[in-house]
Parts: C-alpha cells; structure tokens; sequence
C-alpha cells in the first residue's frame, strides 16, 4: 500500500489549553454522555451560533476532540481514507494522514471514529486499515488491516450467503477502536478472528477470539459484571434477504469476554437482529442492553455467576417496540431514549423504562431518524438523522424539545436511479462530540462547530 503524506499547514505552538474531551466513540466513558455543564436552555430564534465550518467528504464517521485539536477520519472512495486535524478554535486545518484504500459500497463514505489516547490517535478505516499514528510527528507508528490478516478478501463483494465468508462485508469494515488498559482492542470479524486485542503502542496481536458468527457492524464495548470489566460483543442473526439456503435461520449473539485475555466468559445465542450497528449497552445492576434496527427492537440481559463458577446470561425481556438502527441508545435517570427510524417503521424518538415499558414515543411528530444523541447537563442535544438539531428536557412522562434548529444540509446528489438508495437525501448519520460547550456536527458535505453554552 503506498502511503501519501502531508506537512502540517501551520506551525502547531500549543497543545492542550484545558478543554473537556471528546477522544473516543461516544465519549470520555463511551456512553454517550458529556460531563460538561452550563448548557443553554434555549436558542436565538436563528438556532445557535456556528462557530465555523469545513467541507469534508461523504460518509457517517464522527469526529473527536482532545487538547484544542478535532480529529475525524475522512473518505474519498476513489482514493482512500485521510486522518485529518483541525484546530478547534478556528477550523484551521494543521495536517493530514492519508493512505490508498480505494474502494466503494452502497452508503459510501468514512464508517469509523478515531480514539485518542495520549500521544496517539488509531482509526479503522473502510477497508480494515487499523492504523496508530503519532499526534506529534503526524506519521504511523504502526499499522495492520484487521479483515485481510485474518483471512478476509477484499475483492469480489459479499456473497448471497449470510454467515462468515472471506468476501468483503457488504457495507464495509464498521469499528471505533477501544484502548484498554495496554490493548487496542477491535471486531476483526474475519474467518479467522472475531475480536482481536493488540498492543496498543506495537500493533502485536496479544489475543483473538475465533470466529463468533455472522459478520456485523458493531465495535466491542466494555459492561460491568460483579464489579468487573467484561467485554461485550454482538453479533448479526441471519439475513433472510442473504441465506445462502432456503432454510438457514441462524440467530446472533452476545458475547462476554475477558478484555486482558480473550477468554469467552458467557454467551447469549438467541439475538435477532440481521445487520447490528449499535454496541451493547452496561444497564447497570449486571444487565445488558441490546438494540438493533429492521423492526427486530431490544433485548435486554442479566449477566451472573451460575453454580458451577461459571457465567450465564438470562433474558430478561425482548421487546420490538424500542430500539436502534444505527447508536446505542442514552440511558438517563431509569429509562433509554433512542431514534426508532428503520426501512419500515417510524416511531421516532422512543422512551423506555429499565422494564420494557414503553413511555411515549414520537413517531412523526417530530421524526427522528438514525440521528446522534449526547446527555449533557441534564439534556439531550439530537440530530434527528436529517437537517434539524434538537435541545431536549429528558423527561418520561412526554417528548419535550426546547428548542430546534435546521443546521444540517441535503446531501449531494449523482441524481441516478439508485441515488435514493445509497445516498438519499439527508443521510446524516454520524457521531456528535462535544467540548467546552462548543458541539461539532456533520452532514453529508461539511463539518460544523456549534456554540451550545
């Protein structure tokens, strides 16, 4: 693979001013919570100042901030991925990484958000390039590609069949890298790995799992079980629009593992859900949340110690009127708030309590629609998956917005038969991240930095 370089556009004389950060998927705790306060209750009748704006290419992955600096993995199919820097202040741009990885699928575009630890930014790119690059010298440490290493193809596309296949996944490697402890850890999903914990400043493989299944879209995520760390995996059931034969009806899983080995701990064999995104969710009290699109809802587990010493997961209830198309959802005070836009359904915004109970949803009115949501200072800041961005009081008696704005534009259109499809209209689905009170967001065409205290 050739590698294309470029010199910092500026001299780059400070770098970190005290800002709340924003380094990860999700967040500081990966939750999609913000521990900021003196959020603004309202907006000028105009919405909220943006600070700045940059033209970036097509696609959802998100952006993340650490001292002064924004970070996004941006994408031109025809060329291939470029880790990009901003000046957080300003949207000067200060440097960029790119490498070849060209290639297209339907939805195309950047996938994947960096995570920041120390010195060091790593990003999953399209392809499976899993790179570790130097916040200083702007140059890799290291790199692997976590699909062909362990036996994936990048050619040929994916087969009609729905389970494991060297073949490429049919929308793209999907995975926001996790630092743990001295691991970097991802969801290879090839033949030969499921999840895979490198060392996060060499790239040596420390542990794999063998394959769990099905290949999906969901990055690892870290939930709490007696007090320990166990490290959750979801994999997809059958697609019925992909069975390699009439009768194949295979279901997902949820998986538990130990983050410093790679031991399996417990499984979970019963999860519907045919093309997951959304990671699983630590519910507190040793349960396990798990939401999914396509009209297949939510499943929400106990994870425990079973006579014999070892793990077991119970269901605790599955329900099909709450769940995710493409974000795990926000949990707030004893109840999840969640977008519930799928191929078919609209409910919109969902409000759930820790039982399965539904507690309104907004469907239509407004729609939301595979948008991002952050918690911050008692209140939910949500794009709705189109153009508006929306200040919300969390609150399960009812749906309250306190203020709207339409922030967000339509997407660029090639104006085919196909367009609808694979680029639609306003297809803005990535990530939010938020520091100092200044909000970054992004459509299908630029970035913006929005004044939200």
């Amino acid at each position: 693979m050739r590698l294309r370089t470029l010199i910092p556009l500026i001299t780059i004389t400070s770098l970190g001013n005290g800002l709340a950060d924003w380094p990860q998927y999700l967040g500081p705790e990966r939750n999609s919570t913000s521990p900021e306060k003196g959020i603004r209750r309202s907006w000028p009748e105009a919405g909220p100042e943006v600070l700045w704006t940059v033209s970036v290419g097509r696609g959802f992955g998100g952006p993340v901030i650490k001292d002064g600096r924004v970070y996004l993995l941006d994408r031109d199919d025809e060329v291939g991925d470029s880790l990009r820097c901003w000046d957080f202040s300003n949207g000067d741009e200060l440097w960029h990484f790119a490498y070849d990885a060209p290639g297209s699928v339907m939805f195309p575009g950047s996938r994947g958000v960096p995570t920041i630890d120390g010195d060091y930014v790593f990003s999953c790119g399209h392809n499976g390039d899993l790179y570790c690059i130097d916040l200083n010298t702007h140059k890799p440490v290291w790199n692997r590609n976590v699909w062909t290493d362990f036996g994936g193809d990048l050619g040929g596309g994916y087969p009609r069949g729905a389970g494991p296949a060297s073949r490429f996944p049919i929308w793209a490697v999907t995975q926001n890298p996790l630092v743990y402890d001295d691991l970097l850890i991802v969801a290879s999903q090839a033949p030969e790995a499921g999840v895979v914990a490198y060392a996060k400043r060499t790239g040596e493989v420390k542990w794999k799992t063998p394959s769990l299944g099905y290949v999906g879209y969901v990055s690892p995520a870290i939930v709490k079980v007696d007090g320990n760390d166990h490290l959750v995996m979801v994999t997809p059931s059958t697609n019925p629009l992909r069975r390699a034969t009439p009768d194949e009806n295979e279901l997902g899983k949820v998986v538990g593992i130990e983050p410093l080995t790679g031991r399996i701990l417990w499984e979970y064999d019963r999860w519907l859900c045919h093309i997951p995104v959304p990671n699983a969710v630590d519910a507190g009290e040793n349960r396990v949340l798990v939401v999914g699109g396509y009209e297949l809802g939510a499943t929400m587990l106990k994870v425990g110690k079973q006579t014999d010493g070892s793990y077991g997961a119970t269901e605790l209830f599955t329900t099909e009127e709450f769940g995710d198309q493409t974000k795990p959802p926000i949990q707030h005070d004893g109840h999840f708030y969640a977008q519930y836009g799928t191929n078919s359904r609209r409910d919109g915004m969902v409000c759930m309590d820790m039982d399965g109970n539904i507690q309104w949803k907004t469907r239509r009115s407004p729609g939301f629609d595979k948008g991002s949501m952050i918690l911050v200072d008692g209140l939910i800041l949500a794009t709705d998956g189109a153009k508006t961005l929306y200040l919300i009081d969390p609150d399960p008696s009812g749906f309250k917005a306190l203020a709207s704005a339409e922030l967000l534009g339509n997407e660029r259109s090639d104006g085919g038969e196909t367009d609808r499809m694979r680029r639609g209209a306003t297809q803005n689905w990535a990530p939010l991240a938020l520091s100092d009170g200044k909000l970054m967001i992004r459509d299908q065409s630029q970035m913006k930095c929005v004044l939200v205290r």
